[in-house]
């Protein structure tokens, strides 16, 4: 693990999105309306100003929003152009039985080099044992032997697919987005935890301490209810295996990214420096194969 590969701050999670180029139908949710606008990386540049322990943001890992390949092919050009961003975690249909030419197409497209993992959003996907699928298996073990990670988009309530996936293909990457989405707001972690600690004994697991306070109560949430949370990913994943993401520009519901930079600071201070470092830059550097900005 290399926590000094970067000596900036990298942030491991964040979206953009036009919506005069495309719509996002999940932005028409009730209580979204702040976030119903269009999001590009000079947003992020701007409103991303507060270090943690004295990083400052250096390079990020901007992440698909819909399922839809356009909308990777345009992720991968933004990245191409814009050097804040050292990664893409795209999305493919992992049902689809070309999956490699797909995965061939996108590497060869503007920006191609900078694909290093695929989402689909599990989370919305009804059958519980989605990511069990024979079909997606198969496409996941595609997505592997490209070289790529996975990124896994669940709820709280879909931890043992994840668990079930470690276990299946057990040389695939996979980073947790959101730590799973623990049910803060509702205070019970209890079903959480001991999924999280069964996901967690996986050493090819890793985890994203992001989107966590859109799980708590957006209005009211402070750093003791986030805590219980870090507390449990710290003990059960160790800090070389956490990476900060800051889930912009959806943060922006509950305090926004310089909000949760603070929170995350203080999260951080019984860290050594060691592992400070990878959990705000090493470990994303690591897994996204990022190269000095």
């Amino acid at each position: 693990m290399s926590d000094t590969a970067l000596p900036g701050l990298v942030d491991a999670h964040h979206h953009v999105w036009n919506l005069d180029r495309r719509r996002q139908p999940w932005l028409d949710d009730p209580g979204i309306e702040p976030i119903r606008h269009s999001f590009d990386t000079g947003d992020l540049r701007r409103t991303a100003t507060r270090t943690i322990s004295g990083r400052s943001l250096e390079r990020t890992v901007v992440v698909q929003c819909v399922t839809s390949l356009s909308e990777t092919r345009e992720l991968l050009a933004l990245a191409d152009a814009d050097p804040l961003i050292g990664a893409v975690v795209g999305w493919v249909d992992l049902t689809c039985l070309d999956i490699e030419e797909v995965l061939d197409g996108l590497r060869a497209c503007p920006g191609g080099t900078h694909l290093r993992a695929v989402r689909h959003i599990v989370q919305a996907e009804p059958d519980p044992h989605w990511l069990q699928r024979p079909v997606v298996e198969s496409g996941l073990r595609a997505v592997r032997d490209h070289g790529l990670g996975y990124d896994v988009l669940i709820r709280s309530h879909q931890l043992p697919q994840a668990i079930r996936l470690a276990e299946t293909v057990p040389d695939l990457r996979i980073v947790l987005d959101h730590a799973g989405k623990p049910p803060i707001a509702g205070g019970d972690l209890t079903d959480w935890e001991s999924q999280i600690r069964l996901l967690a004994k996986h050493p090819q697991v890793h985890c994203k301490v992001s989107g966590l306070v859109t799980e708590a109560d957006h209005a009211k949430w402070t750093v003791a209810d986030i805590r219980p949370v870090w507390d449990v990913l710290l003990s059960a994943f160790g800090p070389y295996r956490l990476m900060f993401g800051s889930d912009w520009p959806v943060c922006v519901l509950a305090g926004g990214w310089n909000r949760w930079a603070a929170t995350v600071e203080e999260l951080l201070a019984d860290c050594s420096a060691s592992e400070t470092g990878a959990i705000l830059a090493g470990t994303a550097t690591d897994f996204y194969r990022l190269r000095p900005g």
